[in-house]
């Protein structure tokens, strides 16, 4: 967890290495939603391998949207079931406080009772005592003014309740409306990593092996059109002290599994990553790539130094960290491993910075 930052010059090295070894995220952009068990689909064997390469990573990328979409879910139903718990709490508090002025009120209504009924007021005028008179007065205003604030107080706490409980019924319904969406999003992603697990199954074995190597020549294509670009000849700026920490925290990491929704410490989705290489250097960051990418203050490309964040694809829906030279440590997707890659390798979004 604590492993130091590696040198430009060999993490070049270590980056090259993966860039031959490690798929990427699909390249291709979101179609209508494929069904290869539906009449008329076309089987692996009447597409080219590239077809098949390019529909199997948009069912990957829209199963990672849906993934976003059930990590946003989960993190607002956490948030409303503790914003739940302390408005039930403060209901009770509210509750036991009416009833304490409720019972000082009755005191009170008792006390006079016990004076024959008389208000305060008229008691005095019916005493013969002048000093006990002058007494009963200041008595009575510090008796008054105690009446109208307990009353005020008991108006207030009434008050409060009210909209204690008001706003636990607004969290209540945003709870259970989150619940529905997480339960959504995750029948999406279970059927398109299944729809996506299936197409692969397929292929024989040497198909497989050559749809590997079409995903490598891709993500190499892509990087070498990023380099050739010019856009890393300005990027030369050194990591942020937090930045290093979030660094080592998300190198360490490498080779342990993607899994969907997960944010460690045995496996990890693209989001959970980076979220928790950055709340490892007490920095938290917003859990999924869509709100990083909404949140975070953003950094022009050439800008961009290690440790900031790249968000890929249109709908922000991938998120790798920048570690320097040309590369960025992420998980890939299901099936695969944390590992490094080009950054170029997908199509960038953008880039957004959490210690700014």
């Amino acid at each position: 967890m604590n492993r130091r930052h590696c040198a430009s010059a060999a993490i070049t090295l270590v980056c090259a290495l993966a860039l031959l070894a490690a798929p990427v995220q699909a390249m291709a952009a979101p179609g209508p939603d494929p069904s290869p068990s539906a009449p008329g689909a076309s089987a692996p064997g009447e597409k080219s391998l590239e077809e098949v390469r390019e529909e199997i990573e948009t069912l990957y990328r829209k199963a990672g949207a849906a993934t976003d979409a059930y990590n946003l879910a989960e993190e607002q139903a956490e948030k409303q079931s503790q914003e739940l718990a302390r408005l039930t709490l403060a209901i009770a508090e509210g509750q036991a406080k009416i009833d304490e002025l409720k019972s000082r009120a009755g005191a009170l209504a008792t006390e006079q009772y016990r004076n024959g009924g008389l208000p305060p007021g008229a008691q005095l005028v019916l005493s013969g005592d002048p000093d006990l008179f002058l007494d009963g007065v200041n008595q009575l205003r510090v008796n008054q003014q105690a009446t109208k604030g307990m009353l005020a107080e008991l108006e207030q706490s009434q008050q409060d309740l009210e909209t204690y409980t008001q706003d636990a019924g607004l969290n209540w319904e945003k709870l259970e409306a989150n619940r529905v969406k997480q339960a959504k999003a995750r029948k999406t992603v279970k059927a398109r990593i299944a729809e996506a697990e299936k197409l692969e199954s397929q292929l024989e074995k040497e198909e497989r092996v050559r749809l590997l190597e079409l995903e490598q020549r891709a993500a190499i294509t892509a990087q070498k059109s990023w380099l050739s670009s010019g856009a890393l000849t300005q990027i030369d700026r050194e990591a942020s002290a937090s930045g290093k920490q979030a660094i080592a925290y998300a190198t360490a990491q490498i080779g342990k599994p993607y899994v969907w929704g997960a944010e460690g410490p045995g496996s990890f989705d693209c989001s959970g990553l980076t979220s928790q290489a950055w709340a490892s250097a007490r920095h938290p960051i917003p859990r999924t790539s869509q709100e990083q990418w909404r949140q975070l203050p953003r950094v022009a490309v050439q800008d961009m130094r290690p440790g900031d964040l790249i968000i890929y694809h249109d709908d922000a829906s991938h998120v790798g960290m920048y570690v320097g030279s040309g590369s960025i440590v992420h998980a890939p997707r299901p099936g695969r491993d944390v590992t490094l890659a080009g950054a170029g390798s997908m199509k960038i979004l953008g880039v957004v910075r959490p210690d700014r």
